[in-house]
C-alpha cells in the first residue's frame, strides 16, 4: 500500500476516538472503521501513519496492528485468544528450571521466582517449579484462576495480553505487563534469560541478535499499547 494521504489527525466521536487520513476515518484490513478507546491509543496509531514513508510497512506499525486485530477479530476469536493465552499456564516458561550449572539455576530463581510469587498472591494461582526436563501437572485451581483472570479482560486488554504472553512464553509475565508491574526490557531479560546466559559463555550469533532485536521491539510495542489502555481507563 502506497502513501496517498498528506494529513493525519485524531478526533473524538460518540463511539470513541478515530484516526483521520486527509479527513477520512482510517479503516482496518477488513474494511472496518478503526475506533479506539482513548486519545492516547488514537495518537499512537496516528503517529505511526504520520511516519509512513512511500509505502506502508506493517512491521513499523505495531500499535496499529494490535488495534486492528481487536476490531477485525474480536469478539469472534475471543474464546480462541483466551484459550491460547491461558493455556501457557500449564507449561509456563518460568516454572522450568535447570538443575545445573548452578549459576544458571540461581539466576533463574532470582529473576523468575518473584513473578511466580506475584501470580500466587495476586491471582491466587501458585504454580509449581519443575527442575529438569520432565514435565508435571500444575494445580487445577491455579490454572482455573489464571484462566479466569484472562477471561475477565475486555477485548482490547485481551489482545495486548495475548501479545505479551506469546512473545515471552509466559502468561505470568504477560499478566504482570498488563498490570504495569513489568516493563518491556525487564520482560525481555526474563524471556530470554537462558539465551543471555549462553551468550555470556559463548557469544552471540548474528541471527540470534536479529531475533532478539525483533523481540525487544515487539515487547516494547505491546508494553506501550497496554500502558495507553491503562491511561484511557477512568483514573488511569
Amino acid at each position: 500500500m502506497k502513501r496517498i494521504w498528506t494529513e493525519v489527525a485524531v478526533e473524538q466521536r460518540p463511539e470513541g476516538w478515530v484516526v483521520l487520513l486527509d479527513g477520512r476515518p482510517l479503516r482496518t484490513p477488513a474494511g472496518n472503521r478503526l475506533v479506539v478507546p482513548g486519545e492516547g491509543v488514537a495518537r499512537a496509531v496516528a503517529d505511526e501513519w504520520l511516519q509512513v514513508g512511500e509505502t506502508v510497512s506493517p512491521d513499523a506499525m505495531p500499535v496499529t496492528r494490535l488495534a486492528t486485530t481487536v476490531v477485525d477479530l474480536m469478539p469472534a476469536r475471543r474464546d480462541d485468544a483466551i484459550a491460547e493465552a491461558a493455556g501457557y499456564a500449564a507449561t509456563d516458561m518460568l516454572c522450568y528450571r535447570a538443575e545445573t550449572p548452578s549459576d544458571l539455576a540461581e539466576r533463574q530463581h532470582r529473576v523468575w521466582q518473584p513473578w511466580l510469587d506475584r501470580a500466587a498472591e495476586r491471582h491466587a494461582a501458585p504454580l509449581g517449579v519443575i527442575v529438569g526436563v520432565v514435565g508435571a501437572d500444575q494445580p487445577e485451581a491455579s490454572l482455573a484462576a489464571l484462566r479466569a483472570a484472562v477471561a475477565a479482560l475486555d477485548d482490547w486488554q485481551l489482545v495486548g495480553l495475548h501479545a505479551a504472553t506469546t512473545l515471552t512464553g509466559s502468561v505470568v509475565l504477560g499478566l504482570a505487563m498488563l498490570d504495569g508491574a513489568l516493563d518491556a526490557d525487564t520482560a525481555f531479560g526474563a524471556a530470554v534469560l537462558d539465551e543471555l546466559w549462553e551468550i555470556a559463555q559463548w557469544g552471540e550469533e548474528e541471527e540470534q541478535q536479529r531475533r532478539h532485536a525483533r523481540l525487544r521491539r515487539d515487547l516494547r510495542a505491546a508494553d506501550r499499547y497496554l500502558r495507553l489502555l491503562r491511561a484511557a481507563q477512568p483514573g488511569g
